[in-house]
């Protein structure tokens, strides 16, 4: 075990580690209030799209089955000029797949899917979403930022996603109680000239009730 492992596992209760996907059911779980898949980027992926230029990095907000990320989001890299090549078709084909774990552990037969290239401060708030639960994985920069609070402020503890794990978070509208206190928010970033590309999943039952 890593000793990235190890702060995973005992910085919160409450934060469960997943090795493989088919882990993070563990979400289900009463004590659990977020779930991280902790995997390692592959070097030469993280390469690349650390080369991307900004400006050629997909972005998008759309709701969709999962079957129709790979296409919809091949147009959008096409749209961006993205550069063509097999580690662009590894991050589409890891949304993809993202897409289709996350709508079967919800049960929801939509996504919404959003893509950001974020270059400010966004959500740099600590707060807990008004929803279910949320799929969030950042492909490039810092990782999501989390705590324990109690009294709603700002946590005394701080803890960072790395880099390529996705984590499952609780929303204020899961079904089971007590909430845990867990907080989190996206890494300010204002003024030092990085770049995110994160990854944002939702579940969504019926579309019609999101137009």
């Amino acid at each position: 075990m890593t000793m990235m492992q190890d702060v995973l596992q005992s910085a919160i209760i409450g934060v469960s580690v997943a090795h493989a996907p088919e882990n993070l059911n563990i979400l289900a779980k009463p004590e659990c209030a977020a779930a991280i898949w902790q995997r390692q980027p592959l070097p030469a992926f993280q390469t690349w799209i650390d080369g991307v230029d900004p400006e050629n990095l997909p972005t998008a907000r759309v709701i969709l089955k999962p079957q129709s990320v790979l296409s919809v989001l091949s147009g959008l890299c096409d749209s961006s000029l993205m550069p063509d090549g097999p580690h662009r078709q590894r991050l589409i084909g890891d949304i993809a797949a993202l897409s289709h774990l996350f709508c079967d552990l919800m049960d929801a037969p939509y996504v919404r899917l959003r893509l950001s290239r974020i270059t400010a401060n966004a959500c740099s708030k600590f707060h807990i979403d008004a929803i279910t639960a949320r799929l969030v994985c950042t492909y490039l920069g810092m990782g999501t930022q989390y705590g324990i609070s109690h009294d709603g402020g700002e946590p005394k503890r701080m803890f960072t996603v790395p880099t390529g794990s996705p984590i499952l978070l609780r929303g204020t509208l899961w079904p089971e109680n007590p909430r845990s206190g867990l907080l989190h928010r996206s890494p300010p970033i204002e003024g030092s000239g990085e770049t995110r590309l994160v990854l944002v999943l939702d579940p969504i039952f019926d579309p019609e009730e999101e137009t």
